[in-house]
């Protein structure tokens, strides 16, 4: 009987989904605040009867519309986007953010609300709709102007921020407050976690994607992400954090991998129906009543959030030294809330810290703001315009005068030589040490919590924590060998740079000696202090600690060069993901059909040493650099008709070309093999 009770709720929630769908498709409107009204209508509030029964089973299918939602946020992540705008990113998202919530708590405390409302308020309206922005500058044809890749990286660093204020806010509502040193703490464990799992998500998922690709089965690319997905979410919140961060983490990573456009194809059909249904849920949690008795404190938000999240990403971009046209039409582009805010007010909500009120606040300003959206954008240029008719004259000089000289600073330090290596070794050393850091970490939790698979060892305590430091130390050896190569070089360049001939004269050599050899011997104590502080709850008695050092230095005498190549071939891997061609979305077919009716076919012949073996199809931009396709391939005497974009080139493969006779003979010379003409 519960089985047909959730058939009828999961029917009445998908059938109102679908509805609503249709309906703001053809009045261009976001999709997302249809499904918070499909909510609304069939919700407990305004019907005397509600039509969803089981309202408990629809709120735990809308977690899993939370882990995809955030999974496919995640697969929008791009770190080569974020490098590319990260100053503008790191100083607009975070000025934003501390801003939005100091407003939003003082706002509640002018409304006589808790300390607890008032902050959670705060965090609602300082996180910005990814979904909306995203929508309403491709649907304004918006989305490759220069405004809005800087808009695009200030969402991806609100979005880092958000995983980061939801596990603040876990631990605010658990203790009731947080000190300075738990939220060191707090945000120290979080970024190791970030830091790990990142890295070596890196370092293993794309790999693991495309040799599970090469199986040429949607069924397990599809069943392989999801368990990722799904393992990822659970290690996240076996560790004390939510399933949303483990989401966005794992589909960061799966972003990278050359196979993007097809786990997006086959994920979107998943994320579209646990999406509709997490916000459909969220419509269901709607009285409308409370909403006309809370209008002013809708209306009072909804202007913060408009005028406050305008006025401070636009001054945070144009301190980091963007024109004022592109920093107010990046402002006027990011004032609105959407999904993490939804998410924020259900952890209160089931933290049970929040009064029910501020959920459909919540709710009702982020339709509002989405509506105003498409509308200001589009009013963006009118904007400007007023401003450069009706700004002081001194003012706009001023501005302009702060660009040029930002901007001349900023090319200055990209030129600079010694600047670029000691930024870049720093940024190694400091991922080394986080990743220590996670080992001895991991290594303490086993220690206080002993799984069951770990055998019983000989002395009890004493000997697991002296078996677990052992075996941490030897892990973090090659990072720390790594890192005590970088403090050589480091200490090589800045004696080269710092001490100059006509200032040192004779001395020049013995100076330069002393600085070179005191950087690492220096830096070689500091890291011995920080194992030893790492590792301080696993540390056995002195007389096994200094047995355990002697088998650590063995180890590290014989094993010296292994760890290096280990090292070096890690950090390869890793410059290589980012170093490589982006991976591309799939393009529209309508081109190829186009192509039919004055088409050619050719076969092509790829030879061992041809450069297209080893590549992907649509690595070749073979259609957008000449305008022929590949439309099938003979391998092994084996035809496959129409391959993906993501089929790999081998040797001795007969690739079969369509187009034009100039486009056949443009993609021949990219081949650069012998062809036959059939």
């Amino acid at each position: 009987m519960h089985s047909a009770t959730f058939l009828q709720d999961l029917a009445i929630v998908l059938m109102a989904a679908g509805l609503v769908t249709v309906l703001f498709h053809q009045l261009r409107l976001p999709v997302v605040l249809g499904y918070i009204l499909a909510g609304v209508l069939i919700g407990p509030h305004l019907l005397p009867r509600p039509l969803v029964s089981d309202q408990g089973t629809i709120k735990t299918l809308s977690e899993l519309g939370i882990v995809f939602l955030m999974f496919s946020l995640g697969l929008e992540f791009s770190f080569r986007r974020l490098r590319k705008v990260g100053l503008t990113a790191l100083i607009a998202a975070p000025l934003e953010i501390v801003l939005m919530i100091l407003v939003g708590y003082q706002i509640g405390q002018w409304f006589g609300w808790s300390r607890m409302d008032s902050l959670f308020l705060g965090a609602m309206i300082s996180i910005s709709s990814t979904t909306i922005i995203v929508k309403a500058l491709q649907e304004s044809g918006q989305q490759k102007e220069p405004f809005a890749q800087l808009i695009f990286g200030i969402l991806i660093v609100e979005d880092i921020l958000a995983i980061v204020l939801l596990a603040l806010l876990s631990g605010i509502a658990m203790t009731g407050g947080l000190q300075a040193g738990q939220v060191a703490d707090t945000l120290g464990r979080l970024a190791i976690f970030l830091v790990v799992a990142v890295v070596l998500g890196l370092l293993a998922v794309p790999k693991l994607i495309g040799w599970v690709a090469k199986f040429r089965s949607n069924e397990v690319l599809l069943v392989t992400v999801l368990g990722l997905c799904f393992g990822v979410s659970l290690l996240a919140l076996k560790l004390g954090y939510s399933v949303a961060l483990g989401a966005f983490i794992i589909g960061a990573v799966v972003a990278e991998a050359r196979e993007i456009g097809r786990i997006e194809i086959l994920t979107s059909a998943l994320r579209d129906l646990f999406c509709a249904v997490f916000f459909v849920a969220i419509g269901l949690l709607i009285d409308p009543q409370m909403l006309a008795r809370h209008w002013l404190p809708i209306l009072v938000v909804t202007l913060a959030v408009v005028l406050g999240k305008s006025v401070a990403c636009a001054f945070g971009t144009f301190i980091a030294g963007n024109s004022t046209w592109t920093s107010m039409r990046v402002g006027n582009g990011l004032g609105q809330i959407g999904e993490f805010s939804f998410i924020i007010a259900a952890l209160g909500l089931q933290l049970k810290v929040t009064s029910d009120f501020l959920y459909p606040i919540a709710v009702a300003v982020s339709v509002l703001t989405a509506f105003a959206t498409p509308i200001r954008l589009r009013r963006s240029d009118d904007l400007v315009a007023w401003w450069s008719r009706h700004a002081p004259r001194a003012l706009t000089n001023y501005l302009e005068l702060y660009t040029e000289w930002l901007g001349r600073l900023r090319e200055g330090r990209r030129s600079g030589f010694v600047g670029r290596m000691v930024r870049k070794w720093f940024w190694q050393m400091g991922l080394n040490l986080a990743l220590t850091a996670a080992i001895y970490i991991v290594a303490a939790f086993l220690a206080q919590r002993r799984p069951a698979w770990l055998p019983g060892l000989p002395g009890g305590e004493i000997g697991l924590h002296a078996i677990l430091w052992l075996a941490a130390t030897v892990l973090a050896l090659p990072l720390l060998i790594a890192t005590f190569r970088k403090l050589q070089a480091l200490g090589l360049l800045l004696a080269e740079v710092s001490v100059r001939p006509a200032a040192a004269g004779e001395s020049t050599a013995s100076i330069r000696a002393v600085i070179a050899q005191a950087i690492p011997l220096a830096g070689a104590v500091a890291l011995a202090l920080l194992v030893l502080a790492l590792s301080a709850p696993l540390l056995p008695p002195r007389e096994v600690l200094m047995v355990l050092v002697v088998i650590v230095a063995l180890v590290m005498w014989g094993w010296w060069r292994a760890f290096v190549k280990w090292h070096s071939k890690a950090q390869v891997a890793l410059i290589e993901t980012f170093d490589r061609p982006p991976p591309t979305r799939p393009e529209s077919t309508t081109q190829f059909f186009r192509l039919l009716s004055h088409a050619q076919l050719r076969v092509v012949l790829v030879e061992p040493h041809s450069p297209v073996v080893g590549k992907l199809i649509r690595e070749l931009e073979l259609r957008s650099r000449t305008g022929a396709s590949v439309v099938g391939i003979e391998r092994n005497g084996e035809n496959h008709v129409n391959p993906g974009p993501d089929e790999e080139i081998r040797a001795g493969d007969k690739l079969l070309l369509l187009g034009s006779s100039d486009q056949l003979t443009q993609a021949g010379d990219l081949f650069q093999v012998s062809k036959d003409d059939e």
